[in-house]
């Protein structure tokens, strides 16, 4: 029987759907199981592919990294684009779409945390992107503020931690998705005042 032709994609195309197959991965085989080798396979392309697309299984970690944090601001700033101007809907937003986020992705992102925690590489990645959030919520609370701008990244920073905490607890069960949103909501209304 002849084999089926791959069909050809263009680069974004394939770096896109390896992507998609590594989540499937993580999902129903854990850290471990994901290797270039391994999403090759599953992916139905070779291993120089993979390898050319990133290079090593850290580096594909940390594509998966961005392109999932990416994901989040993106919805993140359409949402917040919507949202009634006072800080308990901001809050609100911001919260939902958090938890939303996590109960998308949590399992995947926890893995590949786990997986990288000791990695130069990925600990800069990571503070690049908790940087970046930290910006994006503290420019939207900012105006429901009267904390210096530097006591406002700080806070944020603090509530970016604690969302991510709230989050895990979601994630493990601990929490109703209704219940996590609602309590980092109030953190972050609590935590910045009028």
């Amino acid at each position: 029987m002849p084999k089926t032709a791959i069909r050809k994609l263009a680069k974004p195309e394939r770096r896109a759907q390896l992507l998609e197959t590594s989540k499937e991965i993580l999902r129903e085989c854990g850290a471990d199981a994901l290797t270039l080798g391994h999403l090759a396979e599953r992916a139905g392309v070779s291993k120089p592919i993979a390898y050319e697309h990133f290079g090593t299984r850290e580096g594909l970690l940390i594509a998966l990294s961005r392109e999932i944090e990416t994901r989040h601001t993106d919805k993140l700033k359409r949402a917040l684009g919507n949202a009634p101007d006072d800080l308990s809907s901001v809050a609100d937003t911001i919260s939902a779409v958090y938890i939303g986020c996590a109960s998308e992705n949590g399992l995947e992102w926890q893995a590949m945390a786990g997986a990288l925690r000791g990695n130069a590489e990925m600990d800069r990645v990571q503070q690049e992107l908790a940087d970046d959030y930290v910006a994006l919520i503290a420019a939207a609370v900012g105006p429901f503020s009267n904390l210096s701008k530097g006591d406002l990244r700080l806070r944020c920073a603090g509530l970016a931690g604690a969302a991510e905490t709230i989050a895990r607890e979601f994630v493990r069960g601990r929490a109703t998705e209704e219940n996590a949103a609602a309590n980092l909501a109030a953190l972050i209304v609590n935590g910045i005042g009028a």
